[in-house]
């Protein structure tokens, strides 16, 4: 009866360990062929060149272009109700409608670079009744019987005045006539005569020019 085989055959063990060994001589020969890891690299950029971090700074606006069409509206000439004739001088922008009933402009003008332009910004006649104040640069005349005439710090009259009361803070270059009063501020320069009944000098102010004291028609009564 011939002898029975076992179901099971156990297979020698495969040798792996010399496969091994020559795997790990191989990496060991060719050490250049896997570059070394740099520290803090970044995927996809070269190893070659160092990392540059930005450095947190301030953020600057761009630089704003200047243009020629930039207006803005200023303080107004003279403040009160008056009757001008004369020039004026536009550097802007004019809306509104001219009229003989109910007309009414809107002046824009362009920024001025200097306050001390020496382009005046009305020049004629004005006339008023009750109260008006200058603020900017005016020449030629103003008149008023019994109104009163407040010239600013800032502002300059290159014409000649004849009001009932002036208050001068500015500058005057012309004759002052003040049927009433004239007052000068500490800040007042006036370049000519006054002629008024009343006269007020504060320290400070500068007047170059003679003065008349007018006739007090009331001084009887």
């Amino acid at each position: 009866m011939p002898q029975a085989r076992p179901a099971l055959k156990h297979e020698p063990k495969a040798n792996t360990e010399p496969e091994a060994r020559i795997n790990r001589s191989a990496r060991a020969a060719a050490p250049e062929q896997v570059p070394p890891r740099l520290p803090n690299a970044l995927a996809g950029s070269d190893p070659q060149k160092p990392l540059v971090r930005p450095v947190a700074g301030p953020v600057r606006a761009p630089a704003r272009r200047e243009n020629g069409f930039h207006f803005q509206t200023r303080v107004p000439v003279i403040t009160g109700e008056a009757t001008y004739r004369g020039w004026v001088p536009v550097d802007g922008i004019i809306s509104g409608q001219l009229g003989a009933n109910g007309s009414a402009l809107s002046i824009r003008q362009r920024a001025r670079n200097t306050m001390t332009d020496s382009e005046p910004e009305l020049n004629g006649e004005i006339c008023f009744k009750d109260m008006l104040r200058v603020n900017g640069h005016v020449a030629g005349k103003v008149i008023s019987q019994k109104g009163t005439l407040i010239v600013d710090s800032s502002a300059r009259m290159d014409a000649d005045i004849e009001v009932g009361v002036a208050v001068i803070g500015g500058t005057v270059n012309g004759d002052v006539i003040g049927h009433e009063r004239v007052e000068l501020g500490p800040g007042a320069v006036i370049n000519g005569n006054i002629s008024t009944r009343s006269l007020a000098v504060k320290p400070g102010a500068v007047f170059q020019g003679d003065c008349r004291m007018l006739k007090n028609e009331n001084a009887h009564k």
